[in-house]
């Protein structure tokens, strides 16, 4: 489809730009597939167990939630802070980080709950 009315590009691997007959262009990443696993460098295996993880967590949470009314069909959502920081600490071992928990004192301090989640 793409390639019969535009002109394509390649920028650097996994950036290519599609110029149409107009002149005007769109730059297309990893071939429109998932950005961060076709774009990923440095550690490509540990961005997709990260990946796969976010996407098999956030599945259990619509079953679990599926009769809820919590996620409305055919809408789009941001993966809940808390399943987003368990992924972070399902990983910490293979990044050699240790994880140590707030006090009650610290917790109070910065606003946040002892078991999270920690992000605004």
């Amino acid at each position: 489809g793409l390639m019969k009315i535009t002109k394509r590009t390649n920028i650097k691997p996994q950036v290519d730009k599609f110029v149409f007959e107009s002149g005007s262009g769109v730059i297309v990443l990893a071939e429109g597939r998932l950005l961060n696993l076709g774009c990923a460098t440095g550690h490509p295996s540990f961005v997709m167990s990260a990946s796969f993880t976010n996407q098999t967590l956030a599945q259990v949470e619509l079953w679990k939630e599926r009769t809820t009314g919590k996620y409305a069909r055919g809408k789009v959502y941001v993966l809940p802070k808390t399943l987003d920081e368990k992924v972070a600490r399902l990983h910490l071992d293979s990044l050699g980080a240790i994880l140590t928990v707030l006090s009650q004192e610290q917790s109070d301090y910065i606003g946040v709950p002892v078991d999270g989640p920690y992000k605004p």
